[in-house]
């Protein structure tokens, strides 16, 4: 009698220590993100010649930069929703001497968009550059026409210099 109290014991010991390390249906568990979220919008912002500060605008601070390869900027982000397995992106972005934006690799590519690309929603395939950095055409009399009329009829502005402060 004793010993089929302690087996059973034991085995409802043992069947606790079995049932803590699974998950049960319908707990919720929490999204683990890590990195910089880059959205397609942001690569799409960006151009060949850009400064480092203009990229770190739209982009943000880079999550590496390598001492050995100082021309180079890599942004990392993954991504593990509830539990499911782990989702990465990674993209690079190339200076030249200059500091100027001179290229980019990885998972996101200009002018596509990921949703598109998800959902399946096929574009028309365009022949040009899509980082370049040429105007589109647009249609004559269009609203965009005009707007590009409006800036390029627009004049530059000086901002003013601000003078010493004279504490005295």
């Amino acid at each position: 009698m004793q010993n089929t109290k302690l087996m059973l014991s034991s085995l409802t010991l043992v069947g606790l220590f079995a049932l803590a390390g699974c998950s049960f249906p319908g707990v919720y568990k929490v999204d683990i993100q890590q990195g910089n979220v880059v959205t397609q919008d942001m690569i799409d912002q960006l151009r060949p010649g850009m400064t480092r500060s203009q990229v770190r605008f739209i982009m943000g601070n880079p999550l590496i930069t390598d001492t050995f390869h100082a021309n180079r900027w890599d942004y990392l982000y993954s991504i593990q929703p509830g539990g499911r397995e782990r989702q990465q992106e990674r993209v690079s972005l190339v200076f030249n001497a200059n500091d100027q934006l001179a290229g980019l690799a990885g998972d996101f590519k200009p002018g596509v968009s990921r949703d598109e690309a998800i959902l399946g929603t096929d574009l028309p395939a365009s022949t040009e550059d899509p980082v370049s950095t040429e105007p589109e055409a647009t249609a004559p009399g269009s609203l965009l026409e005009q707007i590009q009329r409006d800036v390029d009829a627009a004049e530059p502005v000086p901002v003013p210099t601000p003078g010493s402060l004279d504490t005295n």
